[in-house]
């Protein structure tokens, strides 16, 4: 990523005038590096924002993207952009440094909700930091823009309100009727919403983490999993979809075989064309059934 530099900076020297007004139909620039953010902040934004995602193709493994000369340029011309953090793209700080722009706000959203590097990143699956990104994101373009700060209120009530309103409706359903079901997992992704809809994921937290980074887990993991599946210990296995390592495809095997219902998650929006919302509830909704199926409830 050292090679970065000298283009980003000529990037950067090109677009240091941008402004709300250089957007285009008066509209405010902004850049997420992830499109589950990104869908966020253009529903938040309306018509006074115009938001390129730089992560978006599902193929994508965020952790190892490397930044191309458009994303410098797209960065360059930004006067907000939003980052996940905590180690999850670690490129995206360098493309802010790279690319230094008077009067940009940036939210780096593991800072925002307090999850220090080494934590779990997968903070789009926490609905409590969902909220909180939302509200920031509503005060930052306020401030970005004071003049439209009515709208973007209204923005925050509708979305809020309405737009998540089958997601938040189906989190508390899945929390009340299955609070306590004993499940299984493929990684860490999965677990801020495990949490937040009141499952005991029983997978040794050591494993989720070497699989969201990467890295090999242990034999004693893998026999612990393996153990939780054939005595079924755990109701349901619930895998990224879009990470399915080969230890991952073994358990996924097992737990069929062994008459486990599973269901799948994604790294990212799927179909990259989705809403937030449509992506979650469409996911909420699987899981639903697969624990429906699992319980008998």
């Amino acid at each position: 990523m050292v090679v970065m530099v000298g283009w980003l900076a000529a990037a950067s020297t090109a677009a240091c005038s941008s402004s709300k007004s250089a957007a285009g139909g008066g509209r405010l620039p902004v850049v997420a590096a992830e499109n589950f953010w990104g869908s966020i902040a253009t529903q938040l934004g309306g018509d006074r924002v115009t938001v390129k995602s730089i992560i978006s193709n599902p193929d994508t493994d965020p952790h190892a993207y490397e930044p191309t000369p458009a994303d410098g340029r797209t960065v360059a011309s930004a006067k907000y952009v939003i980052y996940n953090g905590i180690g999850y793209d670690p490129w995206a700080p360098k493309l802010l440094d790279a690319n230094p722009e008077s009067g940009r706000r940036v939210l780096a959203v593991g800072d925002l909700v307090g999850v220090k590097p080494g934590g779990n990143p997968h903070r789009w699956y926490s609905p409590g930091n969902v909220a909180q990104v939302i509200d920031q994101i509503t005060a930052d373009y306020k401030s970005l823009d004071p003049t439209d700060a009515a709208y973007f209120d209204q923005q925050h009530t509708t979305f809020t309100s309405t737009g998540l309103g089958e997601y938040h409706s189906l989190i508390s359903d899945i929390n009340a009727r299955y609070r306590g079901t004993p499940v299984g997992a493929s990684e860490s992704i999965f677990a801020p919403l495990a949490d937040a809809l009141g499952l005991d994921l029983l997978t040794p937290e050591s494993f989720l983490d070497a699989i969201s980074e990467g890295s090999e887990p242990t034999a004693a993991d893998k026999a612990t999993i393996d153990t939780q599946i054939k005595t079924h210990q755990i109701k349901v296995y619930v895998f990224n979809s879009q990470n399915s390592t080969p230890d991952v495809q073994a358990q996924v095997n097992e737990a069929k075989a062994a008459g486990i219902p599973t269901t799948t998650i994604t790294e990212t929006l799927a179909p990259t064309s989705a809403t937030f919302q449509a992506w979650q509830v469409g996911q909420l909704k699987a899981l639903e059934a697969t624990l429906a199926q699992a319980t008998g409830k």
